[in-house]
């Protein structure tokens, strides 16, 4: 942060149904007017689910979130990683040569994601910026930065409020906002992220002998960074 990079943490945000179901906690509403919600909370197939995967910008204390209506695979979180710089994050850190991604160690970013990899490089090559990953060991995930400053937030702000449509979700969580200048941005990602994509080992072990991807020497399954591919050898 000092050198004017961009911090991210990243993570998806619980898994919630869309419809006329209970919401936990509560909210003002006109006395004997309660909104009527569904007593069950079967999956309603033609709403589904919602896998909000958030962007949390550290030195700029704002969010992006991308509500995604298919799988959460590691396309997913890289396609959002990306949308957040392109909508954002390129404005925000004009100078910026590298970027540094700190995640949990597990789910769609999680250290043994290979496919997670694979994006990211493609990704790191797109943008001709080093993206480092630094993944919170097992039983911290607490500690992710995007847990209390910004999911925390959005869950506060819809607390009691039944999450009826892709519409409301969007933006209820656009509308989250913290006495101390928390901004967030979110968006509908409608597009499908087929689930089960393979990647080999060797796929992995090629981007290493290519020196696209670089493992640290501390917990290189960890920390590691993806360099950008250029022409030629490396």
């Amino acid at each position: 942060m000092a050198t004017g990079d961009p911090v991210i943490s990243v993570d998806t945000k619980k898994k919630e149904l869309v419809g006329a179901y209970k919401n936990g906690g509560r909210e003002w509403q006109p006395k004997g007017q309660p909104p009527r919600v569904k007593v069950h909370d079967f999956l309603d197939t033609d709403l589904g689910k919602v896998n909000p995967y958030g962007v949390y910008d550290v030195a700029h204390d704002t969010g992006w979130v991308s509500v995604g209506v298919d799988h959460d695979t590691a396309a997913f979180a890289v396609h959002t990683i990306a949308t957040w710089w392109d909508r954002v994050g390129a404005a925000a850190h004009p100078a910026a040569t590298r970027l540094l991604v700190c995640a949990d160690g597990g789910g769609s970013n999680g250290y043994r994601n290979r496919l997670w990899k694979t994006e990211l490089a493609a990704l790191a090559t797109s943008l001709g910026l080093d993206i480092t990953v630094t993944h919170l060991p097992p039983g911290t995930s607490k500690w992710n930065k995007i847990e209390h400053r910004l999911f925390a937030h959005i869950s506060m702000n819809w607390r009691g409020r039944p999450l009826t449509s892709h519409e409301v979700i969007v933006n209820t969580i656009a509308a989250t906002t913290t006495a101390t200048g928390l901004h967030v941005d979110a968006e509908l990602d409608p597009n499908p992220y087929p689930a089960g994509t393979k990647i080999t080992a060797q796929t992995i072990t090629d981007l290493e002998h290519r020196g696209i991807l670089d493992r640290h020497d501390f917990h290189g399954e960890w920390n590691y960074t993806l360099h950008p591919d250029t022409p030629g050898p490396h």
